[in-house]
């Protein structure tokens, strides 16, 4: 476990800190318009917002802007199709890094 946890700090996805959408930027490799026009398009992503109205990625944010980067980019789901594959999947198992890491290493064998 504790493996993970290094792994995500080195990605820059610290547990228990919030991240403004430029952050979640880098951290995603996503342009920002790009994570608001998805919140907009996945009920699932509703990060919070501050006072003054500035989003507030958590760590369960960003890991889910990483799946749906993964749906729509590397298994060429339509956002339609993605949208269904979010709630066939119970929470726990598609935020889980076992099974992201998973099914990343089965695209990178089929790209190979």
């Amino acid at each position: 476990m504790l493996q993970n946890s290094e792994n995500k700090e080195q990605r820059g996805i610290i547990p228990d800190k919030y991240f403004c959408i430029g952050e979640a930027s880098r951290i995603t490799h996503l342009p920002p318009y790009i994570l608001r026009f998805w919140e907009t398009q996945f009920k699932e992503l509703r990060p919070q917002k501050s006072r003054g109205g500035h989003r507030r990625y958590q760590k369960k944010d960003v890991e889910l802007v990483l799946w749906i980067k993964n749906l729509l980019y590397e298994k060429k789901f339509t956002i339609n199709g993605a949208r269904k594959e979010l709630r066939n999947r119970q929470r726990k198992d598609w935020l889980d890094p076992l099974i992201i890491k998973k099914e990343l290493q089965e695209t990178l064998q089929i790209l190979e």
